[in-house]
């Protein structure tokens, strides 16, 4: 039996599927990850949340890569493996898609925004760290090219950045309790592209494991956690969840 054929066998059998996500689902999209061979990190070291609110010189570096990579994101479509799992949503097999990305394409794969669980936030817009006061990337674009910097919030004069979680930064604590629900919720657990080495997040298959859901792992490389899956498949995430779900 193939994998995506095994993989079809355990969603039909299963009362409800909890989707976890991370970077491997967007390269397929042409989003580079973070930690993979040729990863983002392995070119420059991010930027710490504390370093970010005490310094100028960082917030315009950070401002100056989101910039510098707002071509690549714009141009992101969602891939097979984002419309298989809308359909797994559509067909209510799913109740929200727990995930690591920033890149909203969950969201523009028709996913409902209520049913992504965004544990490390959302870098197509921003907001005041202060009074969260929302911001379009695109004005804060145009702001950055004139003046060198982004403005303080217009309404109290805080902070503004992207509504993403940084190093150093606090996790979200309404989306942690959701996934934490979603997890505990689920008799099959779906990783689709993660490293499973950032914490408190890669921590969710854990629980799910221990709680009696079936465990499936589909990403390019070993994660830490294959020893205790039910099946690790190591290949392309559009091609084995397609195959699994019937999506071109």
């Amino acid at each position: 039996m193939s994998a995506a054929a095994e993989l079809r066998r355990m969603i039909e059998a299963a009362r409800r599927v909890a989707i976890f996500t991370g970077a491997g689902i967007s390269t397929e999209s042409g989003i580079p990850d973070f930690r993979g061979t040729n990863g983002v990190w392995t070119k420059m070291q991010p930027i710490l949340f504390q370093d970010f609110v005490a310094s100028a010189e960082a917030r315009r570096e950070t401002w100056r890569r989101r910039f510098a990579g707002d071509d690549t994101m714009r141009a992101a479509q969602p891939n097979r493996g984002h419309r298989a799992v809308a359909l797994l949503v559509r067909q209510g097999k799913t109740q929200s898609v727990i995930t690591q990305n920033i890149d909203g394409l969950h969201q523009a794969s028709g996913v409902p925004e209520a049913q992504v669980i965004e544990l490390h936030g959302n870098s197509t817009y921003a907001h005041c760290l202060d009074c969260g006061t929302r911001y379009e990337i695109g004005a804060l674009r145009v702001a950055f090219d004139r003046e060198g910097e982004v403005p303080p919030c217009a309404a109290c004069g805080g902070l503004v950045k992207t509504a993403t979680i940084s190093f150093g930064q606090a996790m979200p604590e309404e989306p942690m309790r959701r996934a934490q629900e979603e997890t505990l919720a689920a008799d099959l657990f779906i990783v689709l592209g993660s490293s499973l080495v950032v914490y408190p997040a890669a921590g969710f298959p854990e629980i799910a494991k221990r709680n009696g859901a079936q465990l499936v792992i589909v990403n390019m490389q070993e994660t830490p956690l294959d020893d205790i899956a039910d099946l690790v498949i190591h290949e392309a995430i559009g091609e084995v969840m397609g195959g699994a779900v019937g999506v071109n």
